[in-house]
């Protein structure tokens, strides 16, 4: 290099230029110089017998991601039928078992905590006397294996169909897939609840929709049904003793009875 020097700022421990650089070589050339403070480069150019101005250029990671694609019940059923997507249950096996897809592969974004340390023993018994109780949900951990056993049974260009019960776990598990190289990932929007009675063919002791429905909310209603007969039972009985009191009391003391009847509000 001829026509040019460099000389050491060190306050802001930077090199710069004094004059425009020429380069003397005829053979295509590229010129760099670091900014020892941001550790960033200065690229001068390449050019045949000649440097050109220099601009400073950022580093940038280019990442690329497949989209996954959001589709109702319908739409899952003519990619299943027509483009071929494998369905993959994402879902535990407590709503698994309850009803799934036929002929899906169920690898489960969660399994069953079955840790014996102390944390996890209570955080158990907490969890069985309230959601495990009320709404039959089982205590359960991130699946470590997850990706791991789906790369063992499908190629990172398959085509998946990724199912749950709500939506949310089957997204979960198409991010955890789109970063481990699958771009070919669809799930159903809102999941197997919002799927209508014989949209899919499913197996199991229950619908599709209703596969997360378990524990005392299941009977609820049944329970309500009964509480309510008996206060209504109750009320009947309670209405009919006053009713059989008042007739006493007008017979054997028609004067205090007649009293009480003038007391009483004229509603």
């Amino acid at each position: 290099m001829t026509g040019g020097g460099l000389i050491g700022d060190f306050k802001n421990n930077e090199f710069r230029y004094k004059n425009e650089v020429q380069a003397s070589s005829t053979q295509e050339g590229l010129c760099v110089t670091a900014n020892l403070a941001t550790s960033s480069w200065l690229v001068v150019g390449t050019c045949k017998g000649r440097a050109l101005a220099g601009r400073q250029l950022q580093r940038r990671s280019l990442v690329i991601k497949a989209e996954v694609n959001f589709v109702n019940s319908e739409e899952a059923k003519k990619l299943i039928a027509v483009e071929g997507y494998a369905v993959v249950d994402v879902r535990d096996r407590t709503q698994f078992e309850r009803a799934h897809i036929k002929d899906c592969y169920h690898v489960p974004l969660f399994i069953e905590n079955k840790d014996n340390d102390l944390g996890t023993i209570i955080k158990r018994t907490v969890h069985n006397n309230f959601s495990g109780l009320f709404f039959g949900l089982p205590f359960t951990k991130p699946n470590p294996e997850f990706v791991q056993s789906v790369k063992s049974q499908f190629s990172p260009e398959s085509k998946l169909l990724l199912v749950c019960q709500e939506g949310l776990r089957s997204a979960a598990a198409a991010n955890k897939l789109e970063e481990a190289g699958y771009q070919n990932i669809a799930c159903i929007t809102s999941g197997l609840q919002s799927v209508k009675t014989g949209t899919f063919d499913s197996v199991g002791s229950t619908e599709l929709q209703n596969a997360g429905k378990a524990g005392l909310v299941t009977i609820q209603g049944k329970i309500s049904a009964v509480l309510g007969t008996v206060l209504i039972c109750k009320s009947y009985k309670l209405l009919a003793t006053c009713s059989r009191m008042c007739i006493s009391l007008h017979y054997f003391l028609p004067d205090q009875a007649e009293k009480l009847l003038q007391l009483a509000p004229a509603s």
